[in-house]
């Protein structure tokens, strides 16, 4: 890994500055890219950009920020984004500080600002080494998530189509996915989900086999696939069903033929059954059959205590006495046979026998 450490003026950095809806941000000559594709959108607030403006005037130091050097020899922020975009804006006019535009200042004011040196450390070497850099010193202003830095690392054609799909405010994955995502998808939390389910959780090895692909169309209609599942599965929307790992779902059980109305039928029973405490848990419970999924509500202290008084002790299989702190409380029928978690269903076991209930 090879880092070096540059001073640019704001001069130099603001030179060519454009900002182009589809094509991003670029600055340094055309030769930065400041908002990669793959990026958040801008999001310091009028007080932020302020601070950043008043840090130059006063020839205050602002943080060390990070480019990551491309294979053809330029460069995209990897730390820095707001900070640079503030200063750019500024110095094109975009917007006004106490007041006053830039053209607003005298000569030397200007002068000031554009001389003002940035420190800038370059970053170039293999994947690897720069993903595992990026998340050292990712650590100034508002922190790049992991998959924003997987995308630095992995930039190219792939992620650039990729945020069309998964990245921007309203983009076609939020229009279809928003009642099953969890997370925000321009801070790429949808791009990272759809990633993982088609990869079986290797992200970054799939990002790197694909990092040239001309176009993420692949991605896109594996994510299609996955919602319209959902949907003929679980005809239902309830609330949920937001952030369930719907993609480790499809992937295993997609080619099985259930019966949608009777998974609607027991999907809201399961709802109102205060037993089950993990209404999340639901889905993947109904297709797999685990009732860890659920967090079945355990009997409290106090309901143990009641019952192992009233047995004195006794265990209700071997009729041996044990402390209560031998002993594990037992659905008499259990929940799945309709067995509620009151003090009329439970019994105390020792712990031998309970176990060697439970395992049969």
């Amino acid at each position: 890994m090879k880092i070096e450490l540059h001073e640019i003026t704001v001069r130099e950095l603001s030179e060519g500055y454009k900002d182009n809806a589809e094509e991003g941000v670029v600055g340094y000559g055309g030769r930065l890219d400041i908002r990669p594709p793959y990026q958040r959108e801008f999001i310091y607030k009028d007080k932020q950009r302020d601070a950043v403006i008043n840090t130059v005037k006063n020839d205050y130091p602002l943080n060390i920020m990070y480019w990551a050097m491309r294979d053809d020899g330029d460069y995209e922020i990897i730390d820095g984004q707001q900070r640079t975009i503030s200063v750019c804006q500024y110095v094109i006019g975009n917007f006004s500080y106490k007041g006053l535009y830039f053209h607003n200042l005298q000569d030397d004011e200007q002068e000031q600002i554009l001389n003002y040196k940035l420190m800038i450390y370059f970053c170039s070497g293999t994947d690897s080494e720069k993903l595992e850099w990026f998340r050292i010193v990712n650590i100034a202003g508002v922190e790049l998530t992991d998959q924003e830095l997987r995308n630095a690392v992995y930039h190219g054609s792939w992620v650039s189509d990729a945020k069309r799909y998964f990245s921007k405010r309203g983009c076609p994955a939020y229009a279809i996915g928003n009642d099953y995502l969890s997370g925000s998808s321009i801070r790429q939390d949808y791009l990272e989900t759809a990633i993982k389910w088609i990869s079986n959780n290797n992200i970054e090895d799939y990002m790197g086999k694909h990092q040239h692909d001309p176009n993420a169309s692949a991605l896109w209609r594996y994510f299609q696939d996955v919602i319209t599942w959902i949907e003929a599965t679980f005809t239902k929307k309830r609330k949920p069903m937001k952030g369930v790992d719907w993609g480790t779902l499809y992937n295993k059980y997609k080619d099985e033929v259930y019966d949608a109305k009777a998974i609607e039928k027991e999907t809201a029973k399961l709802i109102l059954d205060d037993d089950v405490t993990n209404k999340k848990g639901i889905y993947p419970y109904i297709l797999t059959r685990e009732e860890s999924n659920l967090n079945i509500r355990s009997f409290t202290d106090a309901m143990k205590q009641k019952v192992y008084e009233k047995q004195k002790g006794i265990c209700k299989k071997c009729r041996k006495h044990f402390e209560i702190t031998e002993m594990e409380a037992d659905h008499i029928t259990p929940w799945c046979e309709g067995g509620k978690t009151n003090e009329e269903n439970c019994q105390m076991l020792c712990k031998k026998c309970n176990r060697t209930k439970s395992g049969k």
